[in-house]
């Protein structure tokens, strides 16, 4: 009852989990925070230094008593304790500007499509003990799919390609039910590892995280471009152990990307043999979609096109598909209670 009456006070929030995002959309006001899944903490005091952009540039430029954690992996909490203070943080944010003492708001989190019942409840079990009172959890493919507004609810074949920064999920949806799936840990993070791995074994030159990813987002491409791309990459050459910087193109950058792009596009490949035709003859009319950070990579769309011999788009605004169609279930009780998967919580009770 307190919790209620709490929850009166409070704001009803979306959350894309992410990897290497955090997106929290509000009821009525839209997107809010979109932070790096980050935090600072120090273990001296066992305090939380910085959380979000301020502790993901702090990556590997921390002391020793200063400890820079990403808290998922693969969308997967990696760290309870951090993902709690992570999201009691979030929560805080978006209420400090109203009078609630202790918010208690609704949450509906997005979860990857293979998660297990343990990890299931960790994502509840956290976002209860940061202060919800009330936690939805929906599959993130499905909540890109209302957030990109396709018709999911009527007998129609849609594939959605959620590209993340530590899972590809490929899901075939129709009737607001996932007919057909495939969940991969190969993403943006897996491309950032292809190219700090490239520039080892081709240049002996070690570089951090970030200067992959940037790299990546400059020149990384799925196939030929028309127009050649250069761009510097600086880090410690592992001969004379000095700092050392190279120019890079856009090909060598393929090349070191081409491993992790031919598995996302097999395993798209193996999805469609699996779908029931009916369902295949609708993608092939109305096309694939990519949605996710990843789906920004250069030219990727068409690589997909080439081998499938579909039409690929790429989503508007792919980055915050998932907490936009989120964000439209907090409106719609009648479709979120058709698309949430079972809470852990009722399935104890049950017992």
């Amino acid at each position: 009852m307190f919790n209620r009456l709490l929850g009166k006070f409070s704001k009803d929030l979306g959350i894309d989990l992410g990897t290497a995002n955090t997106l929290v959309y509000v009821k009525d006001k839209g997107i809010v925070i979109n932070e790096p899944s980050v935090v600072s903490i120090n273990t001296k005091t066992d305090q939380i230094v910085a959380i979000g952009e301020d502790a993901k540039k702090m990556l590997g430029k921390t002391p020793g008593h200063i400890c820079t954690i990403k808290p998922l992996t693969a969308g997967i909490i990696s760290d309870f304790e951090v993902t709690e203070k992570m999201l009691k943080y979030f929560i805080e944010k978006v209420h400090q500007e109203n009078f609630t003492i202790i918010p208690r708001p609704r949450i509906i989190i997005g979860i990857p499509l293979d998660i297990t019942e343990v990890e299931k409840k960790a994502v509840e079990d956290a976002a209860l003990s940061a202060g919800a009172r009330q936690v939805y959890l929906v599959e993130a493919p499905m909540a890109a799919a209302i957030g990109i507004r396709l018709p999911i609810e009527e007998a129609i074949g849609n594939m959605v390609i959620d590209i993340g920064g530590g899972k590809t999920e490929i899901a075939v949806i129709s009737l607001s039910g996932v007919v057909n799936w495939k969940s991969i840990n190969i993403a943006g993070d897996e491309m950032n590892k292809n190219i700090i791995t490239y520039a080892r074994d081709n240049f002996n030159l070690l570089v951090g995280e970030r200067v992959a990813e940037n790299i990546k987002i400059k020149i990384g491409s799925a196939i030929e471009l028309d127009e050649a791309l250069e761009t510097e990459m600086r880090g410690r050459d592992l001969i004379t152990g000095l700092p050392s910087s190279i120019t890079i193109n856009d090909e060598q950058i393929r090349e070191a990307l081409s491993k992790s792009v031919k598995a996302i596009i097999d395993n798209i490949k193996m999805t469609l043999e699996m779908t029931p035709p009916e369902l295949v003859a609708d993608i092939y009319e109305r096309g694939i979609i990519l949605t996710g950070g990843g789906a920004l990579l250069k030219g990727l769309d068409k690589a997909i096109s080439k081998t499938t011999e579909i039409p690929v788009h790429i989503a508007d605004d792919a980055l915050t598909c998932v907490v936009r169609g989120i964000g439209r279930l907090l409106d719609n009780d009648k479709l979120l209670a058709e698309v949430a998967v079972p809470s852990t919580q009722e399935e104890t009770n049950a017992r």
